[in-house]
């Protein structure tokens, strides 16, 4: 067994530093340049933002994350999804089911407060 407990490198902590440090940056500088164009400050954002995930995914909890999801997409790959006529089925079935139980509990409902208005006088 192994008992070595796995502490974050130095490098990685920087690397997160970074990563901070240009997600704020690139928020800030957003609001800064107010008087430029939307899509001139929203394509600036991207591109910090997208360089602070390439600098996140250099870290060992970003090789982690990555290989989670690739892993993801394998399995999602694997998922028999059903057919429109199935969905459709389906669907149909389900509003069927939710209008079947309402109209259930709508009749004891009435037939529940009917008889406590029975037994309080209530009734006219």
């Amino acid at each position: 067994m192994n008992t070595k407990a796995t502490t974050p490198d130095k490098l990685d902590t920087v690397k997160w530093l970074i990563v901070l440090l240009l997600i704020a940056g690139s928020m800030v500088g957003f609001y800064y340049f107010d008087e430029h164009w939307i899509w001139v400050r929203v394509s600036g954002l991207l591109v910090v933002i997208g360089a602070a995930g390439f600098i996140a995914a250099k870290t060992e909890k970003g090789r982690h994350t990555l290989g989670f999801m690739r892993e993801a997409h394998t399995e999602v790959r694997k998922v028999v999804w059903p057919t429109p006529q199935e969905t459709t089925q389906v669907t149909g079935i389900v509003i069927v089911m939710v209008i079947l139980v309402a109209s259930i509990i709508w009749i004891l409902d009435t037939i529940l407060m009917w008889i406590v208005r029975l037994l309080t006088g209530g009734g006219g």
